[in-house]
Parts: C-alpha cells; sequence; structure tokens
C-alpha cells in the first residue's frame, strides 16, 4: 500500500506527538524532596493509635508507619530524597482560621509539596448557628493559601476535600456505643445531636450542615483554581468515599482509625498529582 503525501505527514505529527508525551518535558513533574501538612486532629492521627491523643506517624499524609502508607511513605518510594523531611503543622482543634499560621510553617520549612484538609471543625461545631461562615472560610483559605504561594511559588499544594459527616451520622446512628462517645463527648452537635431523631426540624437541620460542607468543599476548589497549576483539588473524592463505621476510632467514632487513615491516603493520593 502506497501512502499519500498527506497521510505521510498525519504519520509523522502523531509519531512527534506520541514521542513528546514520553519525554521527561511532558511527563509529570517530578516528586518533591520535602512536603509538610496542614489541617486538624485528622491530619494530626488523632485517635489512630492512643487514647485522646495524636498519633502523627499515622497521619494519611505526613506519618511513616507502613499499613497507612501516606503521601509521604508513597513519595519516598520514588524519591528517597524526601526521608526525613516530612513535617506535620497540623493542629487537632484547627479551623480554617488557623491555615495562615500553619501555612507561616511550611513556608518557614522551605518545602516542595503541601497538604491541606481543613473545615470538618469548621462545621462540626457546638450546633449549628456557631458554623463558620462560607464567606469567612473562603477568606481564610485563601490567606493561607497567599501565604503559600508567595512564600514557596514553586511548590505543590494538595487541596483535600472536607469528609462527608453526614455519612458518619448515616452509618453510626445505629450504634448505641457511637450514639453514647457522641454525646458524651459533646462530638460534632451540629450534625449529630439527636442522631435517632426523624422529626423534620432535625431532618433540616442534618441537611443544612451537610450542605455547608459542600459549600465549603466547592470554596475549596475555587480557591485552588484560582491559585493556579501548582494547586490541585480532589475533585470531592475524599467527600464523596463510602466510608464505613469500622474505619473510625471506637474511642470517638469520628476521627479515622488506622484503616481510615489508609484509605484516606490512598484516596486522596490518588486524586492528586499522580508521582
Amino acid at each position: 500500500m502506497t501512502l499519500t503525501r498527506r497521510a505521510l505527514a498525519v504519520l509523522a505529527s502523531a509519531t512527534a506527538l506520541v514521542l513528546l508525551a514520553a519525554s521527561p518535558a511532558a511527563a509529570t513533574t517530578p516528586p518533591p524532596n520535602s512536603m509538610a501538612s496542614m489541617g486538624d486532629s485528622i491530619t494530626r492521627g488523632f485517635n489512630a493509635c492512643g487514647w485522646y491523643s495524636d498519633c502523627t506517624s499515622r497521619s494519611f499524609s505526613t506519618g511513616d508507619y507502613s499499613s497507612v502508607n501516606s503521601h509521604y511513605l508513597r513519595i519516598r518510594a520514588v524519591n528517597p530524597n524526601i526521608q526525613g523531611r516530612n513535617y506535620n503543622d497540623a493542629k487537632t482543634g484547627a479551623k480554617s482560621a488557623d491555615m495562615y499560621g500553619q501555612a507561616g510553617s511550611a513556608v518557614g520549612q522551605g518545602v516542595e509539596y503541601v497538604t491541606m484538609l481543613i473545615g470538618a471543625n469548621d462545621a462540626c461545631t457546638s450546633s449549628e448557628s456557631t458554623m463558620t461562615p462560607v464567606t469567612t472560610f473562603r477568606s481564610n483559605i485563601d490567606s493561607a493559601l497567599n501565604r503559600i504561594k508567595a512564600g514557596l511559588p514553586n511548590a505543590r499544594v494538595a487541596v483535600i476535600s472536607i469528609p462527608d459527616i453526614y455519612r458518619l451520622w448515616y452509618v453510626g446512628k445505629g450504634s448505641s456505643s457511637a450514639r453514647t462517645a457522641w454525646a458524651l463527648f459533646g462530638i460534632c452537635q451540629s450534625m449529630l445531636a439527636n442522631p435517632t431523631s426523624t422529626s423534620q426540624t432535625d431532618v433540616d437541620r442534618r441537611a443544612r450542615v451537610r450542605q455547608r460542607v459542600v459549600d465549603y468543599n466547592t470554596q475549596l476548589a475555587q480557591a485552588c483554581t484560582a491559585y493556579g497549576a501548582n494547586c490541585d483539588f480532589d475533585d470531592n473524592a475524599v467527600f464523596n468515599y463510602p466510608f464505613v463505621l469500622s474505619q473510625v476510632s471506637t474511642w470517638d467514632y469520628f476521627h479515622p482509625n488506622t484503616s481510615g487513615q489508609a484509605v484516606l491516603a490512598s484516596v486522596s493520593y490518588a486524586n492528586g498529582f499522580g508521582w
């Protein structure tokens, strides 16, 4: 078969595109040599290995516990240079307002990669009325991201969606142990108060609190887009993940246990930069 001049030109162009895609210049940017995590008790690994205490080794982001297989360990597997340069700047109890300070810590550490998972405590408050307003949440996120961008202009930032706390109510409401823990420790009462109630007042309250988390996640996505190419949002992968009760701590039925941290690591990393 004889190829026409036009067919040869098309074939040559296609071959060039294949070679370009396979070239280092077109490949994914290299994995980072250092990283920091920003967030709250989830990122601190709270209750993942000890009674009401942080367990940073089991953090989905910067931990080094093998069964969790954190972002740090996944990166270290392809880039040993990151060894020992994993900083957990999160704080148990943190809200979006605390991200500016944590961003300053990450900047001071001069890292090349930052994860941020924040917002659960902005929605999980003592009552619906004390949740952080959406506009305030967005302002707090923008301030933090702007500080990172100014101090670490080449760093990549993974913004992770807030887990669906309505899902937590759904999978836990049938457990007497979960209900007892939620009431005893006053956990996330904006969502988890009166967990077995089917009254319209409680049904509507839960729906509004869930919507607040949805709204926060929308703001996280938009803030990440505004940041630019060095920011990646997980497209609500964590929010949409159908976690089960066995993946949360049996001490508070709220925080991820070791299994939950492993799932969080897997889902968030798979929907990130893809090193």
